[in-house]
């Protein structure tokens, strides 16, 4: 890395706080795991229940609900990265647990506009 070069001047650095790629590379993992289990596009909606439509929308446009990729997650038997979005923080030791307990805990967000 050049003394010009920072952290933003590599744009795939963004990628991991951008939806759109976000969406990409998982539309792309599912697409691999259909491949890797030899099912077709219609085969996978079938055994899913999400429409073909739906199906080549996620693939190529990256677009889906969430009922929808849970759909198509369950019939690829991939729904256990799902347990782990949103898991409450784990602590590295417990001066660090105590000190957040110390903390005023909120209850509800504030309204950021």
């Amino acid at each position: 890395m050049a003394i010009t070069d920072n952290i933003l001047s590599d744009i795939s650095f963004l990628d991991a706080f951008n939806p759109k790629a976000i969406a990409k590379e998982i539309s792309e993992k599912m697409r691999q795991r259909r491949l890797d289990a030899d099912l077709t596009q219609e085969a996978l909606a079938k055994r899913s229940g999400v429409s073909l439509g739906t199906l080549k929308r996620f693939e190529s446009r990256f677009e889906i609900s969430l009922k929808h990729l849970l759909m198509i997650a369950v019939a690829l038997g991939a729904t256990d990265e799902f347990h782990h979005l949103f898991t409450l923080r784990q602590y590295q030791n417990i001066d660090e647990l105590l000190t957040v307990q110390k903390a005023k805990s909120r209850k509800r967000g504030r309204k950021n506009v």
